[in-house]
């Protein structure tokens, strides 16, 4: 039997989504449940976390279940990823015995892994958590590799909550803004995934095409318009992008052509400061929602007006990650084939 694992929501059909929407809005107005009685999740950490960790955490605790957290290289044996290595370098364990071991003492996996910024033709390749995914025998969590689907879901419970369930049509602004360093793209592939296949009218605002996302996603987004209606745009033109627009989510991220060369990057960044959201560009919108996946720096990516106005829902969004995170664990963990790992409180 082929266990179902959670890495993109592009693997998942609407009807799936919303069920787990529906559950998840369940597990705001009831937090308590049993659903991981006797079931257990490992929590691997190849990057820190604030939200992440501790909505994953506490998430098992309130449905009766178990969290072992391990940080690799830190309070875990480093691992190998590549297959016919010889191993003799500072890697202790290959990823076949990691993924292998675990799926006998847990019941879920949750892995969180960055791309190294240093080569997007290796990076997009995903390599930490297909690796999680093709020698576990449980399912596994993408806590955040090159997409954050956890985040898409949260985001998307947020803007229902404020505005409907029904987003169709609503124009929605992905705006690239000034961080000081290249950041991932995952949470950009994310929100550009999940906006159009919830039927928004998408604009993707970006400095230049060289901030262009990944082609996989801008087909995925593509698709998604084609099967859910709405739209796709790519702007370079800030007043324009924000006009009438029903939301408005900011992120950073680095250009992929420079990913291993950021010196080169770096006067490109510089130069579009001015891509903060402010007051001014807020007040073009149809009193827009602005939303972050945080963390943030106010004043840089966003202003402290921004931040702090009633438009602000990026404080829901991240709630919305502890209850999204309780239902996508509840279901997992509850497909058939998934053992019992046996952990019993006390």
């Amino acid at each position: 039997m082929t266990i179902r694992h959670f890495l993109s929501t592009q693997d998942w059909n609407r009807n799936d989504l919303d069920r787990l929407l529906d559950q998840a809005r369940g597990f705001r107005e009831s937090k308590a449940g049993m659903q991981l009685e006797g079931k257990a999740i490992a929590l691997l950490f190849f990057n820190p976390s604030m939200r992440t960790r501790t909505s994953f955490e506490l998430g098992a605790c309130q449905l009766a279940g178990k969290a072992i957290v391990l940080a690799p290289g830190k309070d875990a044996w480093p691992i190998e990823f590549d297959v016919g290595t010889v191993m003799d370098g500072e890697t202790e364990e290959h990823i076949s015995e990691v993924a292998r071991v675990l799926s006998r003492y847990v019941d879920l996996i949750g892995v969180r892994a960055f791309p190294k910024f240093q080569d997007w033709s290796v990076d997009r390749e995903d390599r930490v958590i297909q690796a999680f995914a093709k020698y576990s025998s449980v399912p596994v969590i993408n806590m955040e590799t090159i997409t954050h689907p956890c985040q898409e879901l949260a985001h998307i419970m947020a803007l229902q909550q404020h505005l409907g369930t029904d987003l169709a049509h609503r124009k929605y602004v992905l705006t690239w803004t000034y961080h000081p360093k290249p950041l991932n793209t995952a949470v950009a592939n994310s929100a550009l995934q999940i906006a159009t296949r919830y039927g928004m009218d998408v604009t993707l605002l970006c400095p230049t095409d060289e901030y262009l996302l990944d082609p996989r996603y801008l087909a995925f987004a593509r698709r998604n318009v084609a099967e859910n209606g709405g739209s796709l745009t790519i702007s370079h033109d800030i007043e324009s992008a924000y006009r009438g627009a029903d939301v408005v989510y900011a992120k950073s991220w680095g250009a992929l052509p420079y990913f291993g060369r950021w010196d080169q990057e770096k006067p490109i960044r510089d130069a579009h400061r001015h891509f903060i959201v402010d007051e001014a560009k807020m007040a073009l919108t149809n009193n827009g929602l602005f939303s972050h996946c945080l963390p943030l720096r106010r004043n840089v990516k966003a202003s402290d007006a921004v931040m702090d106005s009633p438009a602000c829902i990026a404080i829901d969004e991240a709630e919305n990650r502890l209850h999204v995170q309780k239902a996508l664990m509840a279901e997992l963990a509850a497909q058939p084939g998934v053992r019992n790992s046996g952990f019993r409180i006390g």
